[in-house]
């Protein structure tokens, strides 16, 4: 579904982090991530808190994916359930958006 080195936004509850190889793993429903936060400065990693990363998908010759993150935040505030139906939404905007301009 996603290609190596693809850039990507992932949201998702803390479940572990590991400081020496500096892997968190972030869930989010059924589906876990690992997230490579060695480039990360300022991030305070506390379990069962919500996250945000950005960055580079990298697929692993297993079939493994791990996000190296170039940006990771705290979005403890942030309701994620609104925050899924807003991203539906723009997503459909721009699926209309685009399928206009072919016409």
């Amino acid at each position: 579904m996603f290609k190596q080195g693809a850039s990507v936004r992932v949201t998702g509850t803390l479940q572990s982090y590991d400081v020496d190889s500096a892997i968190a793993v972030i869930q989010d429903g059924s589906v876990s991530l690992k997230i490579d936060t060695k480039n990360l400065r300022d991030v305070s990693f506390r379990t069962n808190s919500a996250y945000q990363f950005i960055g580079e998908l990298l697929i692993r010759a297993d079939n493994e994916a791990i996000l190296q993150a170039r940006i990771g935040r705290n979005v403890d505030g942030l309701d994620l359930n609104l925050f899924q139906q807003s991203v539906f939404i723009r997503r459909q905007y721009e699926e209309k958006l685009r399928s206009t301009r072919r016409t």
